[in-house]
């Protein structure tokens, strides 16, 4: 989830997160991602991190008003937790990834405070967020696949988006899975392949030239 939304490079504007919580708290909030994951790589494990105004203007422009003005808007929709520690003082940030995951899922704002951690698929800190119809509808066109993204979503919201015994990480990965077993499954009915079918066509081709 947080790779779709930060970068070290560039900020990631999420858009739906820009609807709901306004652009400037987007922004500070994917810089703060950034942040988070860069001591995650030094070893931070608890999830606090600590940052400063200064930086966090260099880095996005928002002045430190506007800063204090975006927190307080994530901090009242709990994404952001802060305290101040450290001699002297400094501001530390701890990211609520699951409320993040309840805005990407366009929930309502209604009981946001309210959290079941049993009800979020959470992988290695990592969140699965699970398609809609049609999301897998437009990557099937993308591929030029067979898949039926509506038995697809079916197939796997019986099972809890569950691969096995363990829970899904990409459905991306799944689809293509399910596109190379129509693929066998024709090869077993019909003797030809998809890669026998386009050789097929070359030569034709060749025959009309």
């Amino acid at each position: 989830m947080k790779k779709l939304l930060s970068s070290t490079a560039f900020l990631v504007v999420n858009k739906i997160l820009a609807r709901n919580i306004g652009l400037k708290e987007t922004i500070l909030l994917a810089d703060l991602i950034s942040k988070e994951e860069y001591f995650i790589c030094n070893g931070m494990t608890d999830g606090w991190f600590f940052n400063t105004e200064s930086n966090i203007q260099a880095d996005t422009t928002l002045t430190p008003y506007q800063q204090r003005k975006a927190l307080k808007t994530l901090k009242k929709y709990e994404i952001i937790e802060t305290k101040r520690k450290g001699v002297p003082a400094k501001q530390y940030f701890k990211i609520n990834e699951e409320q993040v995951v309840k805005f990407l899922n366009n929930k309502s704002f209604k009981n946001l405070t309210t959290i079941n951690k049993n009800k979020e698929i959470k992988l290695n800190n990592k969140y699965f967020i699970k398609p809609s119809v049609s999301d897998v509808e437009l990557y099937c066109i993308e591929r030029n696949n067979k898949v039926d993204a509506i038995s697809f979503v079916n197939f796997y919201e019986s099972k809890g988006w569950f691969v096995g015994k363990n829970k899904m990480k990409d459905w991306r990965a799944a689809v293509r899975t399910w596109e190379m077993r129509n693929n066998k499954s024709s090869y077993k009915k019909t003797g030809t392949s998809k890669l026998d079918a386009q050789i097929s066509e070359w030569e034709k081709a060749k025959k009309l030239i």
